[in-house]
């Protein structure tokens, strides 16, 4: 059992995905390689011929220039600017097997950090480098099934996004911390929204250049200037090379407000299940009970249809508007305790990979217009921990379940229906399985393996409301009156799985008394 063979027959898997369903993201990236490809560097942020405009950090910018200098042997229409909507079948394969093939980054950080994991197990047989549990860990990464619905069914670049990120993590338990915080810097440049885990960077990075007494106290005395400056070094000049073209022609303000385009509102077209997509409910109930009960006039309700799947700014018609800074707020509270976790003299690689969890939890339950996507920030990290321990394990058997099933409204065409069900069923039904062989556990018709009564009804629950969504709401008539509400359906009730699954992995995070002392450069 190699690796290579694994990450031969999931690509082989992907190609298959080659004629499905595609979202709007691939015209967004068919404009962005025409974009890049077409014009100046200085028109770059400028262009807005299509409403698809180029909102990603300038190395993603360099990466879609790349790609488009092999495009143009595909189909050079494609790079034509003004080409709205254009997808020929050579714009199509070309676009499909660029995502395959930058997946390779992630194939490859998935062995590394697979090969590391298994490096640290005792007692194990041994095969091509890997133990029979890094071997799991290697499928669960690499075959993960919401990477394999959003970037080869919807589009997207992810998986050569976290493929960087675990390069980072893999370097930073490894104890190469220059290389970790290099690699970061480049992500951050790729795509902003890891900057929702830069904390925990940040904190254990800045912990590392410490030494410690021999009770684990801190020796602040003991600051290392050489490594401190080091890595702050390394953050600068890689900034430095991604944003100084544009400070040079004075366009930081141009590049920065297409990053960050607060009017965006505080949710989502289609909620993320997270703390906002509960609070929304609870307003709009209250709406609806108000007017019902006649404290409230009529007129209010128009204030609470947030779920028109519009993005735009809403207000709330009963509980107070929440504006950014109280996301941010929010946001830096939920992460506080984390962060004094990767603060911890013996919390080592696990403590830092828990703080990183934590901080994208924090960043996905409270931050300002969540994508639903965002919850794979919280997956992916939280697999490389699915061995570790068995409270571990049992929180990522839950918040995968109910993660990758809240993806499900994103893939909406009736071909590609029975393709998420079988692939998020496959992916689930192999990680219960291969956890349940580490850590025993009973099973039951109503009783998951490693969950307890409780979480396992409301894992069974997913499959009605599923149930619901897809078939009942629109057989009963209520497509056209009420559109939206599958949509809120799924996303609160996903929401409440999330929400428990973060406290239960705080709860995790801060019981555990494994130590496990810092490495150093």
């Amino acid at each position: 059992m190699s690796f290579i063979p694994v990450a031969l027959i999931v690509s082989l898997l992907k190609l298959l995905f080659l004629p499905t369903y595609r979202s709007t993201d691939f015209e967004v990236h068919r404009n962005w390689l025409a974009i890049t490809h077409s014009l100046p560097i200085d028109k770059w942020y400028h262009e807005s011929t299509s409403e698809w405009t180029l909102d990603y950090p300038p190395f993603f910018a360099w990466f879609e220039f790349v790609l488009s200098q092999a495009a143009v042997y595909f189909d050079p229409q494609m790079l034509v600017v003004s080409n709205l909507n254009y997808a020929s079948d050579a714009t199509v394969l070309f676009q499909r097997l660029s995502v395959i093939i930058s997946d390779g980054v992630f194939m490859y950080a998935s062995f590394r950090y697979c090969k590391y994991y298994s490096k640290r197990s005792r007692n194990a047989e041994f095969v091509f480098g890997l133990s029979e549990n890094g071997f799991s860990l290697s499928l669960l990464l690499a075959a993960n099934c919401g990477l394999l619905i959003l970037d080869h069914i919807h589009f997207q670049y992810n998986g050569f996004l976290f493929g960087v990120l675990l390069l980072s993590i893999v370097n930073i338990c490894e104890g190469q911390h220059i290389r970790g915080a290099f690699w970061f810097s480049v992500l951050l440049h790729l795509k902003h929204i890891y900057v929702y885990l830069a904390p925990a960077y940040f904190i254990f990075l800045l912990r590392s250049c410490f030494k410690n007494s021999k009770d684990g106290r801190i020796l602040w005395m003991s600051l290392s200037f050489k490594k401190l400056i080091s890595l702050g070094f390394v953050v600068i000049m890689t900034s430095a090379l991604s944003l100084g073209p544009f400070i040079y022609m004075n366009q930081l303000p141009q590049l920065i407000s297409r990053l960050f385009p607060f009017k965006r509102g505080l949710c989502h077209a289609y909620w993320a299940p997270n703390f906002w997509a509960l609070y929304n409910l609870a307003d709009k109930m209250a709406a609806h009970i108000g007017v019902r009960l006649g404290y409230l006039p009529r007129e209010v309700l128009q204030a609470a249809s947030m779920t028109g799947g519009l993005v735009q700014e809403s207000q709330h018609a009963v509980l107070p508007s929440i504006s950014p800074l109280i996301t941010l707020i929010a946001t830096v509270l939920s992460i506080i305790p984390a962060m004094a976790l990767t603060w911890s003299a013996t919390s080592g690689p696990k403590g830092f990979l828990r703080g990183l969890i934590l901080c994208a939890f924090g960043a996905f339950m409270f931050g300002w217009h969540v994508h639903e996507k965002a919850i794979l920030l919280v997956i992916i990290p939280l697999t490389l921990l699915a061995f570790e321990k068995k409270r571990d394990g049992q929180v990522f058997l839950l918040l995968s379940s109910v993660g990758h099933f809240s993806l499900f409204p994103l893939i909406f065409t009736t071909p590609e229906a029975p393709v998420k069900y079988c692939l998020v069923a496959a992916y689930t039904v192999f990680a219960f399985s291969s956890l349940q062989a580490v850590y025993g556990g009973k099973q039951s018709w109503l009783r998951f393996p490693l969950l307890n009564f409780f979480e396992s009804i409301y894992l069974l629950g997913l499959i009605p409301l599923e149930f619901y969504c897809s078939a009942v709401h629109s057989l009963l008539g209520l497509s056209e009156r009420l559109p939206f509400i599958p949509l809120l359906m799924t996303s609160c009730y996903c929401a409440v799985g999330v929400i428990y699954a973060w406290l239960k992995f705080y709860c995790v995070a801060f019981t555990d008394n494994t130590k496990t002392p810092l490495k150093k450069d």
